[in-house]
């Protein structure tokens, strides 16, 4: 006898600070660090490392897609469940284009008066996730 589809799977999402959810899904769209990819019921199994960007998740239980950006992370996905842990992870709703702004205008001053390469690194590091961040606001991928 055909095993029935499985039409959802077990979805949590899990940052240091906290669990911000746990909950069936239909569908979870991620940033890997190779592309975003889609995971459905029954995905292969994988683990992919996840850039800083914007996780889609389309809820069985409101019916509506969440989006939760993320600065990075690791994906652990498997036939009946898909579980993330993030670096850090904020509700794409609750980010403040205003601060974000004056964060990357500050950053940037840091930038300019950085005095080695490692200082250098670590302000580009913390551009590129503000960058990210806009983005995900205003819907585009980041690079």
């Amino acid at each position: 006898m055909a095993e029935a589809t499985q039409a959802t799977f077990n979805f949590e999402l899990v940052s240091p600070e906290r669990r911000l959810i746990s909950e069936p899904a239909k569908m979870v769209v991620i940033p890997g660090e190779e592309g975003d990819f889609g995971v459905l019921p029954g995905h292969s199994a994988l683990v992919a490392t996840i850039r800083p960007g914007v996780v889609e998740v389309h809820s069985i239980e409101s019916g509506e897609v969440r989006r939760i950006f993320i600065a990075g992370g690791f994906a652990d996905v498997t036939p009946q469940s898909c579980t993330i842990l993030a670096e850090e992870a904020i509700n794409v709703l609750d980010l403040n284009a205003e601060a974000l702004e004056k964060a990357l205008g500050n950053l940037k001053e840091d930038l300019a008066l950085s005095k080695d390469d490692i200082e250098r690194a670590r302000v580009t590091k913390k551009i590129n996730l503000i960058q990210a961040k806009v983005a995900a606001l205003s819907g585009k991928i980041a690079a």
